[in-house]
């Protein structure tokens, strides 16, 4: 595939007419400056595609751009599993926006695995806003200097703004009788998931294995052992979630998947029928949003930006992201009859905080050399 392929695969952007022969040009700009990032850096960008990518946000019918403030665009980067949910908010946004300032909001969105559009977006790739899987990816983009610090204590919630658990999907009928983490060690027994070393959700996937040991007692060389002999039950690393749940469902490969939840409801509301079971102890996958400061300060979106981030906060918009299977951060939305419902209790629930922060997270267990290292090196062994 060539690298103007690549590109166009990753964003599409607007092919409305812009307001003013100055505002073309604009975007032209913005334009071209993406396709040269996107030749000189195709394989990160074919790897962001990887995912799904997806049309502009139509304006809302019947909405003119006021004479006097045109169009604005912003460019929203976020991870794949989340494509679903932005397209059912988005058009609110555009509507509100429109109503409250005349001016229509036109968005160019990309998704793909979160370790890759982060990349990109530090390569180059102009996002005005990113929601990411992880607060370790923001952080790379503040350490580029494309974020502000403190960028988590300008929105609520820590910047947190979905999140999910970490699901078990077993065969239909479940014939190995798989319904725990300890499950997934036994003998016989083949596990699916990602690299931890480049998918972001299988970074969490580790954390919640774990964690299921060192947050119910077990010390850590006990988790180290019981996280090895998992590792060695999974016949092939998988580069991103997306690529896992191929070779289980599509392949055929494996008697257990570890994947999101948010994954496996949504998969139900589209007809399918999934074997699943939520470990009563998990871990809270969090995923941040954060705006991109030094570029939308070179695009002139700020406030446009701002608005939106906020407006990813409010009940409608999070019962929007609770419909499409993540788990509502807002209490009130939570509390609802449908979501509680929808999403079973977990029993023990541990953060990414309470085993010592993403920075500590990354050293202790994915640098080169760290503890996945460790294990894959006794597993080759």
């Amino acid at each position: 595939m060539s690298p103007w392929q690549r590109l166009t695969q990753h964003l599409h952007w607007p092919q409305q007419p812009s307001a003013s022969t100055n505002q073309s040009f604009t975007a032209l700009k913005r334009f071209v400056s993406l396709f040269l990032v996107g030749i000189s850096l195709s394989l990160a960008v074919a790897s962001c595609g990887q995912g799904t990518t997806n049309n502009p946000a139509a304006t809302p019918s019947g909405a003119t751009p006021a004479a006097n403030k045109g169009n604005v665009e912003l460019t929203l980067v976020s991870f794949a599993v989340t494509k679903a949910a932005h397209e059912a908010i988005i058009p609110k946004f555009i509507e509100q926006w429109q109503k409250e300032k005349g001016q229509t909001v036109t968005f160019n969105q990309s998704y793909g695995g979160s370790g890759s559009q982060t990349r990109a977006v530090i390569d180059g790739l102009e996002a005005d806003i990113v929601h990411l899987a992880l607060a370790l990816d923001t952080a790379k983009i503040e350490k580029a200097g494309l974020i502000e610090p403190g960028w988590e204590k300008e929105v609520p919630n820590e910047g947190i703004v979905s999140k999910s658990v970490a699901a078990i999907v077993t065969r239909e009928g479940n014939p190995k009788n798989i319904k725990t983490w300890e499950d997934l060690s036994q003998d016989g027994v083949k596990v699916i998931t990602a690299d931890p070393k480049t998918s972001g959700v299988a970074r969490w996937n580790f954390l919640a294995l774990w964690g299921s040991v060192v947050k119910t007692g077990g010390d850590e060389a006990k988790a180290l052992d019981f996280t090895s002999k998992v590792y060695k039950n999974v016949p092939i690393l998988t580069k991103d979630a997306r690529e896992a749940t191929d070779v289980f469902f599509k392949q055929g490969q494996g008697d257990a998947l570890i994947n999101y939840e948010n994954e496996i409801l949504l998969a139900g509301e589209k007809g399918e029928k999934p074997t699943y079971t939520i470990p009563e102890v998990n871990v809270s996958i969090d995923n941040p949003i954060a705006i991109v400061d030094k570029n939308v300060d070179k695009h002139g979106t700020r406030e446009v930006a701002e608005a939106f981030v906020k407006f990813l906060y409010t009940p409608e918009a999070q019962r929007e992201f609770a419909k499409l299977g993540f788990r509502p951060v807002d209490a009130t939305v939570a509390a609802e009859p449908e979501f509680v419902k929808k999403y079973a209790p977990i029993k023990t629930l541990f953060t990414a905080q309470d085993l010592g922060g993403w920075k500590e997270i990354q050293q202790k267990f994915f640098d080169d050399g760290a503890v996945f290292d460790k294990i894959q090196g006794s597993i080759k062994q």
